[in-house]
């Protein structure tokens, strides 16, 4: 099979060819239609995951996967041979990632079935993002009328974490810089969210719209103690990078470090609210596997929303 590889890190991932895997008990095969680009993906690239994590080379990359059941491993019920399936490559090794035309996935975490109305596409891309954002939004719960703060607004996961603060009824305060990002926002947002551009005086700009501070916050990208420092005491703050209490000394807050579990119900959680529009796969660029390594120099850059990469038809 084809397969996007890396052969040591840090290293620019490069298309390959591999032995197709077997299904191991437990797991199912899946012919892969669809995929996506994420921080974690790049973080691999950049060799930020060593010593964290078991590396196993050649190095399939990549987490998100959307396709077709190809072969089931000893002991699978639930799933059949040409089921549609999408979700997260959930396995404590890195190796065999879902850039590639087939990949290995355990059925007890990281799968669930695609429904009737979830294009592959999208499918392919909602994942990681959308179990990150949604368990970041979950931990901060904002209610009715709430500022909430994401920082990082116009990333994958960010670009899902504010649809869902805005369908809560809460007051959304995003960072993105004007032009494209801030446009993509106006768009997933129907316009509620106000904009900070975090390329000049973020403070000034939070502090001008919640002289108070907001009552919480995701820290999704950019400086966690300077995000935490506009949320009141009392407030909440999730983040997918790593900020605890720990490096916030006298500060009153609930702080939750985000380790998205895409569990079965969180995916077709996910999958139901694409389905119904509560929620749009910000799906922003597509690439076909052979350009790859282009798709993570534009991810590097900070290209917008989610980078969708096309494996196989059918």
């Amino acid at each position: 099979m084809r397969a996007v590889t890396l052969s040591s890190v840090p290293a620019t991932p490069q298309l390959t060819e591999l032995d197709t895997p077997a299904p191991q008990a437990g797991e199912v095969l899946v012919k892969v239609s669809a995929s996506s680009i994420n921080g974690f993906d790049a973080a691999t690239a950049a060799g930020y995951l060593q010593g964290m994590m078991e590396h196993r080379y050649p190095l399939v990359i990549g987490k998100d996967f959307a396709g077709t059941v190809a072969a089931l491993g000893e002991g699978v019920t639930g799933y059949a041979v040409g089921d549609q399936v999408f979700g997260v490559v959930t396995k404590p090794f890195l190796g065999t990632g879902s850039l590639g035309e087939y990949v290995s996935v355990p059925t007890a975490v990281g799968l669930a079935p695609i429904p009737e109305g979830l294009p592959v596409a999208e499918a392919g891309a909602l994942g990681l993002a959308g179990t990150a954002a949604l368990t970041a939004i979950e931990a901060v719960n904002p209610g009715e009328g709430e500022t909430v703060l994401v920082a990082g607004a116009s990333g994958g996961v960010g670009a899902i974490a504010i649809q869902y603060a805005t369908a809560r009824g809460a007051r959304v305060i995003a960072t993105a810089r004007p032009g494209a990002e801030a446009d993509l926002i106006t768009e997933l947002t129907g316009g509620k969210a106000e904009i900070v551009d975090y390329s000049g005086d973020l403070a000034a700009q939070v502090r001008a719209l919640a002289p108070n501070g907001v009552a919480a916050a995701l820290h999704l990208a950019g400086d966690g103690q300077q995000i935490a420092g506009l949320v009141a005491d009392g407030g909440r703050l999730a983040s997918t990078l790593g900020l605890t209490s720990e490096a916030l000394p006298g500060r009153d807050l609930t702080v939750v470090a985000v380790m998205a579990n895409p569990d079965e119900a969180t995916l077709t959680r996910l999958a139901a609210d694409a389905v119904s529009g509560a929620v749009r796969v910000p799906i922003t660029t597509t690439y076909p596997i052979e350009q790859t390594p282009q798709a993570f120099a534009d991810f590097g850059a900070g290209a917008l929303g989610k980078l969708a990469i096309t494996i196989t038809i059918g």
